[in-house]
């Protein structure tokens, strides 16, 4: 209203006055913002950069795998864990030089790999898969009350039903007959778990128990 009454000499000394007193903010917030975009671009960049370099890596850990040059993977796995530690590529590297230190009889080197994966991996899934390993390399190793205490944060997630499974398996190799049942029933009462019923039936019924009615639809 007051803008309406002033001339426009008036006007334009006003808008130089206004100027003056605020050109630092506008030009600091134009900097700013100029400077957040190079830095979002720059570490987008940067990001993707180390995607790649992890996914060559672990592609060369999967080749040597495959091949079963368990020394090529190890190297490979070295140097993926020096510069990707925590990547989903180095606990799946972990993952496959595990399975190869397993068929060559390193049962410690290997469940050394799975502990670092369940330890650092951010994908809680494949923690909990290594720790099923674990648990399965635990009982190889005579270690059943290990595997039994393991798995027992398993029991009642996704993995509850393989977990109950293994833990029954090391309560048999034990020899406790009574608990080995319990922890086969319970898996089975899993009805959506992705399990080879058929498998921990036949465990079941070893033990003296009795598998469950099929379910009718």
């Amino acid at each position: 209203m007051v803008d309406e009454l002033l001339s426009d000499e008036e006007r334009e000394e006003a808008l130089l006055e206004w100027w003056r007193e605020n050109w630092r903010w506008i030009i600091s917030g134009i900097v700013l913002g100029v400077a957040m975009l190079v830095g979002w671009h720059y570490w987008s960049g940067y990001r993707q950069h180390q995607a790649e370099a992890a996914g060559a890596l672990y592609q060369q850990v999967e080749t040597a795998a495959n091949a079963n040059d368990i020394a090529t993977a190890q190297a490979s796995l070295d140097q993926l864990a020096a510069d990707h530690d925590k990547s989903p590529y180095a606990q799946q590297a972990r993952l496959l030089v595990a399975r190869l230190e397993v068929e060559a009889g390193k049962m410690a080197e290997a469940e050394t790999l799975l502990r670092d994966v369940s330890d650092k991996s951010q994908d809680k899934e494949l923690a909990d898969i290594a720790l099923l390993r674990r648990a399965r390399l635990m009982i190889q190793q005579g270690r059943n009350d290990d595997a039994v205490k393991l798995l027992e944060p398993l029991t009642e997630g996704g993995f509850g039903a393989q977990a109950r499974e293994i833990r029954g398996d090391a309560l048999f190799a034990k020899g406790d007959s009574e608990g080995a049942r319990a922890e086969y029933a319970a898996a089975l009462a899993s009805a959506d778990a992705p399990l080879d019923r058929q498998m921990v039936e036949l465990k079941l019924q070893d033990v003296g128990g009795v598998a469950p009615a099929a379910a009718s639809k």
